[in-house]
């Protein structure tokens, strides 16, 4: 696709917006019931898809992804007639007579740039949003996960070319788009091209949403559960072999509990993989030079796992400890299953080195002391997180999802998804009569009197 294509799509998409065929709520939940029916015909596709970009089975494939995507359409399907309605509010003495309403309204063609490491719920969660909120979509899945594209664009063959297209490709294809004026643009992924993606958006004055990522740190205190902590850190390596962008990144373990919780990560890892290159359902980096990259980490006293897979690129879940501020792991987001210790005093130190970097997009906590817990709630900037587990907030869909500074802006997820893709139009509708002559010129003192006695 070239940027006359992406043009010519772009306004097929917005006669059949400005046609009102995407407006009615009745259609709108129509829609979404025909995509949550669809998904259930190609769940075996899809899943099949994400098996054969990723190497996930078909139970990490449904919790992770299309079981969020599932659980977001129902309910944006029962809060949806709740949500389109104008919302009246009060209006001042000083206006009288007037009503004041907000309505919630679409903004247009929306773009939707999706990553590869989630890419069914990556892809159709944003979309659910903006459909939902009454708008048309265009979705640029990632080539990395190309038979994960293909399925999405057979599923949303479902709904009408104008209101929603799927777009394949690459690079140019993503630049030719993103040198197209949309009227919103959603991007999930790195904070690289979520740079170029924002310069892009601010050549057209265009709102976007960007969900990217950053090194999400886990604090261990003393009084944690040392076992069921190594349990859960374990789970959010395992998980997409810790290609989440929400995956515990380091972990700042009190001293006073550093050797009991390695050695419950060498036990739990025994258990939760114990066959990690023979299992087919353990998740594989997504191609060679993201596994090339995370080898180069490999480095340092590497007391559980590090052993890799260059044919089915496949690392088993590693620890390394004793890790410093400067060790290759610490450089930058590791999207991998690789978990840096690093030692700290007490809580004041983590603190301070979290406080010290980029704020994360999540962050875990794992201790009994709710002192503690207040503490790093109101002391450090994240974008959210867990105390005493770690990736579970993103599957309630009553909380809204997203980054803050370095690791994104705005947020999505169940009603919030429909208030990123709305524009809230306010209306003040005057009365006639009495048309009170003190705010008009000439002023004098008595109508600046009355002025100040109403503002």
């Amino acid at each position: 696709m070239d940027q006359a294509q992406a043009h010519a799509v772009l306004e097929e998409m917005r006669a059949y917006f400005d046609s009102g065929a995407a407006r009615d709520v009745r259609v709108r939940i129509s829609m979404l019931g025909t995509l949550l029916s669809r998904i259930e015909q190609m769940e075996k596709e899809l899943l099949g898809a994400l098996h054969e970009d990723l190497g996930k089975g078909a139970a990490e494939g449904y919790m992770t992804e299309i079981g969020l995507v599932k659980k977001e359409i129902v309910l944006m399907q029962k809060r949806l007639p709740h949500l389109t309605k104008p919302k009246r509010v009060s209006t001042p003495l000083a206006l009288f007579p007037a009503r004041s309403c907000i309505y919630p309204e679409p903004f247009g063609v929306c773009l939707v740039l999706s990553p590869w490491n989630y890419p069914v719920q990556l892809s159709l969660l944003p979309l659910v949003g903006a459909v939902a909120a009454g708008n048309c979509v265009l979705l640029k899945p990632s080539s990395y996960s190309p038979n994960v594209s293909k399925a999405l664009k057979k599923l949303l063959a479902c709904f009408p070319s104008g209101l929603v297209q799927v777009v394949e490709g690459g690079r140019a294809e993503n630049q030719a788009l993103l040198s197209t004026p949309f009227d919103f643009i959603f991007f999930t992924g790195g904070g690289f091209v979520g740079k170029q993606v924002l310069h892009a958006a601010a050549e057209n004055l265009t709102p976007c949403v960007l969900e990217l990522g950053g090194k999400s740190p886990v604090i261990v205190l003393d009084d944690a559960d040392v076992e069921l902590t190594a349990k859960r850190l374990l789970f959010g390596k395992i998980l997409n072999a810790g290609q989440t962008c929400v995956a515990p990144d380091y972990v700042l373990v009190q001293k006073g509990v550093h050797d009991a919780l390695l050695e419950a990560m060498a036990r739990q890892a025994k258990l939760l993989c114990p066959d990690p290159f023979g299992d087919k359902d353990y998740p594989r980096i997504v191609n060679k030079r993201h596994f090339q990259r995370l080898s180069t980490l490999l480095k340092g006293d590497i007391p559980i796992g590090g052993r890799t897979d260059a044919d089915t690129l496949r690392i088993e879940p590693t620890v390394i400890d004793h890790v410093d501020a400067d060790h290759p792991a610490m450089q930058e987001e590791i999207f991998g299953p690789i978990l840096p210790f690093l030692t700290v005093d007490g809580l004041d130190q983590a603190v301070e080195f979290v406080r010290a970097r980029p704020q994360p997009l999540a962050l875990y906590l794992f201790t009994a002391d709710n002192e503690a817990k207040l503490r790093v709630r109101e002391e450090l900037p994240f974008g959210g997180g867990c105390v005493n587990d770690v990736i579970l907030h993103l599957s309630n869909e009553r909380l809204p999802f997203g980054g803050v500074g370095a690791s994104g802006m705005g947020s999505y997820h169940g009603e919030k998804s429909f208030e990123t893709f709305t524009h809230y139009k306010s209306i003040l509708d005057k009365g006639l009569k009495p048309d009170l002559s003190v705010r008009y010129m000439p002023f004098t003192k008595a109508k600046e009197r009355l002025i100040r006695r109403f503002l």
